[in-house]
């Protein structure tokens, strides 16, 4: 029989027996939805982890297994009554796995993905070669091979991609416009400023526009996300720190535009309490803008909206872009069914579980395609590239796009 499991990072025994097994989170579980394994479901992997934490089951292959195909989406928390925090237990198991675990199968998958995703300086060198890549017609030449076909994840890595943008700089400083009413930082993020600078750009634009001044600092890094949803717990302190101390100290908000990054950072204080101011003032950028007193021209556009899982869920933010939306004249907000479930993206979930992702891209592309929009709005950057693929692949001829982009194209059609 194992040890029972002791220490300030364990997970919490007492809030792992706040589940009652009732299954109200089952239908609202991805895992479950695609694959109707009890261990596959909050249930189950909550009855693993009380085993494990009770000492009755080790970290076994079994384990990990079943922890690993968890996309970490948190539907389960807005279903569950019993408000089980099941992020925070699936991140300190994780944790224990990563630390006491066998060694994952994912592993030189993911320690290319640990040493250069969460690095801006290194993703931009990758995708610049990526580029070229795709330029240099050596990616049509491989895929006419059918080579990638044998390497499942990284068959996945290259299909997500269709380009890579250029880049669009930012100042340090972006004066508020009119009435000052604050003073606002921005976080750039890594695939955000690489793959979406333009959400950026119309991001500081709008919080100009709201009034804000919005600092820009340039020695900005990752937020961490990535790492603390891989049980990396160390790496993601460290990160979460070095973030806090490139921001001024004297901000009344730090705004986020990618869902992931604004969840992971609004919850620095749990495990931080050294950075719990700096968490407190987190906001993502559409709850600023939900009450801004924009000017917004119209927009002749049908368009549904995805919520992606770390901002509804994670951050309960669900009405605030919708709202936003809403008030572009002339566009029609058409609701999708199953919005709040999961695409399958999950931070680099779409890598390391390509076949289960698959299957939630389609049905979320599914879910689009009735719809009848042509645009389709989603607030986080692994969420826009996820949909994008799956429409390509359906040859589904709709524009995916930040909410801020939407509204920027609004503001640009005001005519006063």
């Amino acid at each position: 029989m194992a040890a029972a499991v002791h220490g300030a990072d364990a997970p919490d025994l007492a809030e792992i027996r706040k589940c009652v097994h009732c299954g109200i989170c089952l239908p609202q579980c991805p895992t479950y939805r695609v694959l109707g394994e009890e261990m596959d479901s909050p249930r189950g992997r909550i009855y693993l982890m009380r085993a494990r934490a009770e000492g009755r089951l080790g970290l076994s292959v079994t384990f990990q297994h079943h922890l690993d195909l968890c996309l970490g989406c948190r539907a389960c928390e807005t279903a569950c009554p019993s408000g089980v925090k099941f992020g925070s237990l699936l991140e300190a198991t994780r944790a224990q796995l990563r630390r006491e675990g066998p060694p994952s199968k994912h592993r030189l998958l993911q320690a290319f993905v640990f040493s250069v995703f969460p690095e801006p300086g290194r993703l931009g060198l990758a995708l610049a070669a990526f580029k070229l890549y795709g330029r240099s017609g050596l990616r049509a030449l491989v895929r006419a091979t059918g080579v990638l076909h044998r390497f499942p994840r990284l068959a996945a890595m290259e299909a997500l991609l269709e380009d890579v943008p250029a880049a669009v700089p930012l100042p340090a400083i972006v004066p508020a416009r009119g009435r000052t009413v604050g003073r606002v930082g921005l976080l750039t993020g890594c695939v955000q400023r690489h793959l979406y600078p333009g959400v950026n750009r119309d991001t500081a634009r709008l919080l100009a526009l709201a009034g804000f001044e919005v600092v820009i600092p340039r020695s900005q890094g990752c937020c961490g996300a990535l790492e603390l949803h891989a049980g990396r717990v160390d790496a993601y302190v460290s990160r979460a720190r070095a973030l806090a101390a490139a921001f001024p100290d004297d901000l009344d908000f730090v705004v986020t535009n990618a869902a992931g990054c604004g969840s992971a950072m609004k919850e620095y204080g749990h495990r931080m309490p050294d950075i719990a101011g700096f968490a407190a003032r987190v906001r993502d950028v559409t709850e600023l803008l939900a009450d801004a007193d924009l000017p917004l021209g119209a927009l002749d556009l049908t368009v549904t909206y995805h919520d992606a899982c770390h901002l509804v869920h994670g951050q309960r933010v669900r009405e605030e872009p919708r709202r936003l939306l809403r008030r572009i004249p002339g566009l029609r907000l058409v609701e999708l069914r199953d919005s709040d479930l999961c695409c399958g993206s999950a931070g680099i979930y779409n890598l390391l579980e390509p076949g289960t992702a698959g299957t939630l891209r389609d049905a979320k592309v599914a879910r689009i395609a009735e719809t009848g929009a042509r645009v389709v709005a989603a607030a986080n950057p692994g969420c826009l590239l996820q949909i994008a693929w799956g429409c390509r692949e359906r040859a589904l001829d709709v524009t995916l796009v930040h909410p801020v982009e939407l509204l920027a194209r609004a503001a640009d059609a005001y005519q006063g």
